[in-house]
């Protein structure tokens, strides 16, 4: 491979990575969230406390993430036919690495709510605040410095899955790696990969904390 192939091979390894990355970690934050949100709120007797749906959410959480990301993948592969019509290829993947992400990410954001000074939330109840208004105006943004950092573990943790997917074709800098690093013997091409993903999970968790850290100078 040429070092012109090499670079245009990288450069578009590169994005499918990103873009496979940003859309399951932008499903991640959204639904991630608010299922974690959830799942604090069922669990606290200030909010709307419900065994039942506490109960149900946590374990469809728990099955998700006790399959490996390789066996979800493949299993769902019809699924991610009918979403995106096909089941090769970096679009293909998003769909499982959503799924992964959301339950991920979703157990991390609960344990960020429950992190909030419980005291602070049960002042704000016997001030008569509604329970609408002490979720977003004290909730949500004492949790966020947290919330922010355990999304930086997912977008982290995402990578290495989409890295795992280059074993079946999925596309991203891990395609690159097992096609031409591993099955054509190109040492060179597997080693420029690895410092490509050990580059990106640097600067992602640099940006990760510094963003956590300016977050929580301006709630203090």
């Amino acid at each position: 491979m040429s070092a012109f192939n090499l670079t245009e091979a990288l450069t578009k390894s590169f994005n499918e990575t990103a873009l496979m990355v940003l859309y399951s970690l932008g499903f991640a934050t959204v639904f991630g969230g608010l299922l974690g949100l959830l799942l604090f709120l069922t669990s606290n007797s200030l909010f709307i406390k419900n065994k039942i749906v506490n109960e149900i959410a946590g374990v469809i959480i728990n099955i998700t993430r006790s399959i490996p990301f390789l066996i979800l993948l493949v299993l769902l592969i019809p699924v991610s036919k009918k979403i995106v019509g096909t089941g090769i290829g970096y679009t293909a993947v998003i769909v499982p690495l959503s799924i992964a992400a959301i339950a991920f990410y979703g157990r991390l954001a609960e344990v960020s709510f429950s992190e909030v000074n419980h005291g602070v939330l049960e002042a704000a109840v016997a001030s008569g605040a509604r329970p609408i208004d002490i979720i977003i105006h004290i909730l949500i943004p004492e949790a966020l410095p947290q919330l922010i950092k355990n999304l930086t573990v997912t977008a982290v943790s995402l990578i290495g899955y989409s890295a795992m997917a280059g074993t079946v074709g999925g596309g991203g800098i891990g395609d690159l790696a097992i096609r031409y690093g591993y099955q054509r013997y190109q040492t060179d091409v597997m080693f420029i990969c690895v410092i490509t993903l050990i580059i990106i999970v640097q600067l992602l968790q640099i940006f990760g904390d510094f963003i956590a850290k300016r977050t929580n100078k301006k709630l203090r």
